[in-house]
């Protein structure tokens, strides 16, 4: 039980670890101090609830309903291809301070929005959590469960720490030029993936 929980979360943490479209929105809300409990907090529970579903075989829905995943991945492509534009606007505007004395946050709504759409459009997501997970939850029966708990938390402590950890990086982000060069790799990353799903479609 604590072996099928253990390796839960490493095989958690392992597949998020690489920088995704949901990662980078996690660390620059991290670095700006924007709503970043209710960021790590909608990631954490969005991993949870696509956990939950692959531990108990909800990735069958995918070959019954043969056109979901096309569907998916074609949403995905057309979100992540503007809001790199959004970013790379941004960049050309000339970066901004961390916390600029005349410069509006964004609301709550709109970062979580942002949140919301970059977990669940993002097949990538799907292909780690519910089929990933779940076809190897299956190889710790009867503990199920236990792996799929550690796998939670896995992510949840990526989050928090990927999250709150970026604080650390707030004195070089007090440049306006670094947040140029961070929207950039921001925008770079979201068209790669964009890409990618689009020719790996």
């Amino acid at each position: 039980m604590l072996e099928a929980t253990l390796q839960g979360y490493l095989v958690s943490v392992s597949l998020i670890l690489a920088i995704g479209a949901q990662n980078a929105f996690v660390l620059r809300q991290g670095i700006r101090g924007e709503h970043v409990l209710a960021v790590v907090l909608v990631c954490a529970a969005s991993d949870a609830i696509l956990i939950a579903a692959g531990v108990a075989g909800f990735g069958a829905a995918s070959a019954r309903f043969p056109w979901l995943g096309e569907a998916m991945r074609l949403g995905g492509v057309a979100f992540l291809l503007v809001y790199g534009a959004l970013r790379f606007r941004a960049a050309l505007r000339g970066g901004e301070a961390l916390r600029p004395a005349d410069g509006a946050s964004a609301s709550l709504t709109a970062v979580l929005g942002t949140c919301l759409v970059l977990t669940w459009a993002n097949p990538h997501v799907y292909l780690d959590t519910v089929a990933l997970l779940g076809s190897i939850s299956a190889q710790y029966a009867p503990y199920q469960l236990e792996f799929g708990i550690g796998a939670a938390c896995g992510s949840f402590s990526f989050f928090a720490a990927l999250g709150f950890g970026a604080r650390f990086l707030a004195p070089l982000f007090a440049k306006p030029q670094a947040w140029v060069v961070l929207e950039v790799v921001i925008g770079l990353t979201m068209w790669a993936i964009a890409a990618g799903l689009a020719l790996g479609g």
